[in-house]
Order: C-alpha cells, then sequence, then structure tokens
C-alpha cells in the first residue's frame, strides 16, 4: 500500500462525525504499591498512587473518536443516577452526552480494576470489579433512547453499536438504528462479542477470532477457514464488509468475491490488549466515513491498534501519532532500498 496515499487517508479521519450506541461504562484504574502481605487475610496491602477515571466499553470507542476528530462524537445510552454517572460524563470530557438517558433502577456501568507494582516489576492487575445492571433495560428508558437516536442519526456521519450485552441495546434499538442510518445513508459499525447475526444491513463489522467461532459455529484453524466464516457472516447479515481481528495473527478482511489478510503491525511491543477492539472499530467506523474502502480502513486501524497496546488500560490515539508511525515506516523503505541500490 503506497505510504503516502495512507497517511493523506489518515489526515482524513478528522472529518466525520461518529455517534457510538451501546453499553457505556466507566473504567475505574486505582494503583498502588505492593508494601506486604496483610495480617487479616492472605492478600496484598497496596499503597494507594494514583486513579484514573477513564471512558470504557463503548465509551471507549467515541472516546477514541473523539481523539480523531476533534471532538466530533455524540454517545446515547443509559446511565444511573449515582456518582459514576457524573464521573462518566466528566471523563468525556467534549464529546456530547446530551442523548444520554438516566435510569434511576440502573447502575452506571462501572468497571474498578485494582492494580499495584513493586519496584522490580511491572505493574499487574490484582482483581476487577464489576458493578452493572444485568438485565435489558426497561421498556420506557427503551422508549428514550429511540427517542434520542430519531435526532441524533442524521446530525452524523458513522455510527457506531457497541455492543457489550449489558443490557442497552435491544432488538428494537438495534433494528431501528440500522433502520435510520441506511434511511440516512450513513457508515453504520457493529461490535458485538455474539448474536453477530442480529445485525443486519450494515455497513461493517469488527468481531474478533472467538466471537466470529462461536458465530459461524466451527473453528477457525486455516486462512480457508477464516474465509469460509467471514463469507458467512457477510451472507447472514447482509453487511458489505466484514473485518475478522485476529490478534496477533493481524487481520482478515471479507468482502464481495474479495479477501484480504492483514498482518499484525506490532507483535514486539505488546503491553495490554485492553480497549484495543474498541480503538480499532472507532478507527475503522472513521476511515470509512472519510471515504477510505474496508482494506484501507483496516490497515489504518491495525496501526492504531499498534500504538494502544504499548499502554495500560484503555488507551487512544491521535493523527499526529498515526502519521508519525508511516513517516517511519517510509523512512526504512528508503534505507533499504537504497542499501539494495548501492
Amino acid at each position: 500500500m503506497d505510504i503516502d496515499n495512507l497517511v493523506e487517508q489518515i489526515k482524513k479521519l478528522s472529518e466525520p462525525s461518529v455517534l457510538v450506541v451501546g453499553d457505556l461504562a466507566l473504567d475505574e484504574m486505582i494503583y498502588g504499591d505492593a508494601q506486604r502481605i496483610s495480617r487479616e487475610a492472605p492478600v496484598l496491602i497496596l499503597q494507594h498512587t494514583t486513579t484514573k477515571l477513564i471512558p470504557g466499553g463503548a465509551s471507549n470507542a467515541a472516546y477514541n473518536a473523539a481523539m480523531l476528530n476533534n471532538n466530533k462524537v455524540s454517545v446515547i445510552g443509559v446511565t444511573g443516577d449515582d456518582s459514576q454517572a457524573t464521573q462518566l460524563k466528566k471523563a468525556f470530557g467534549k464529546v456530547n452526552c446530551k442523548y444520554l438517558v438516566k435510569d434511576k433502577t440502573r447502575k452506571t456501568i462501572t468497571k474498578t480494576r485494582i492494580s499495584g507494582a513493586i519496584s522490580t516489576s511491572i505493574t499487574q492487575q490484582i482483581v476487577r470489579i464489576d458493578r452493572q445492571t444485568n438485565t435489558p433495560i426497561s421498556a420506557a428508558t427503551e422508549k428514550k433512547v429511540l427517542a434520542n437516536l430519531e435526532k441524533a442519526i442524521p446530525e452524523h456521519d458513522a455510527i457506531i453499536l457497541s455492543d457489550y450485552h449489558i443490557g442497552t441495546l435491544t432488538q428494537k434499538i438495534i433494528k431501528r438504528t440500522i433502520e435510520l442510518a441506511n434511511k440516512h445513508k450513513k457508515i453504520i459499525v457493529v461490535d458485538a462479542q455474539r448474536d453477530l447475526q442480529n445485525y443486519k444491513n450494515i455497513t461493517s463489522m469488527t468481531p474478533n477470532l472467538p466471537d466470529t467461532q462461536s458465530a459461524v459455529g466451527f473453528e477457525i484453524k486455516t486462512e480457508v477457514d477464516l474465509k469460509k466464516a467471514g463469507e458467512k457472516l457477510l451472507k447472514e447479515t447482509h453487511a458489505k464488509s466484514v473485518l475478522i481481528t485476529c490478534g496477533a495473527d493481524g487481520m482478515y478482511v471479507v468482502q464481495k468475491d474479495k479477501q484480504t489478510k492483514i498482518p499484525v503491525f506490532n507483535k514486539s511491543e505488546v503491553f495490554d490488549v485492553t480497549g484495543a477492539g474498541d480503538t480499532v472499530t472507532a478507527v475503522y467506523a472513521l476511515a470509512l466515513a472519510s471515504g477510505a474502502d474496508p482494506v484501507t480502513a483496516a490497515v489504518i486501524s491495525n496501526i492504531a491498534a499498534s500504538i494502544v497496546v504499548k499502554h495500560f488500560g484503555c488507551a487512544t490515539t491521535t493523527i499526529k501519532e498515526l502519521v508519525a508511525i508511516c513517516d517511519k515506516r517510509k523512512e526504512k523503505k528508503c534505507k533499504k532500498s537504497s542499501l539494495r541500490q548501492a
């Protein structure tokens, strides 16, 4: 792929606006230094050092997009009437939260990760505490979400449905979001962990390998299996393309009569893959909305994922960082070419 053209496409990521609909969550990251084992129980005692509150779940996809398109991002989801809802809105920064629906009967989805370290080791997650309501949203709350979809979808260029299966994306909300997106000719990308066949007539989806295997009903061991799985999802969802993320084995893009294997961009510097899937979905949707073909969009999202996995916890990237990596790759290519000529 021509690097100059890739850079030009990356710079266009700032243009489209994005609406994220799904299970919005807050990630509470608590860090401490391990001191000793407690006398009360066989557990570590941590000396607290810092707490970070960052968008997680579907919120992470929104925040990733916001870092690339100058905050032209809105979110639709459900929060509780609690302190975590206030913290989530604050963590969103300049992301548009006016379409959020408050439901006093539900908890704001919060993932608390407690991590510790000693001077001679890296930071290690010790335990995660989940705060959430594991039932579908009520009919009254669903009605409010549907009303907000009617207002918000026409205002945005790309729609991301981010389903962590914690109750926000009911069948009515999924169906209506897709109907409105298609009616207004919007890009619509799905990131779901299961029930992929529920998402029909979409632009694309970004399942990982285990979720793809569950959806198609067979184990994927070879590239032939990948092709078969992708084609099955393409047929069942009527999507224009499917992007399957394969971890250390890169990505696989399936389109009608075309399949493309994309090798992983960064294997040696992986520190934490938390939230990398949200980054891929956000960047992929932005790229599609800015005019990139599915393969180019996947390559850009692959580069973005290579950046965020170098950081602990959910992370984001910027256009400047993406361009810098492309420039380095071009420089290496030029050096190799010069050596061959010499």
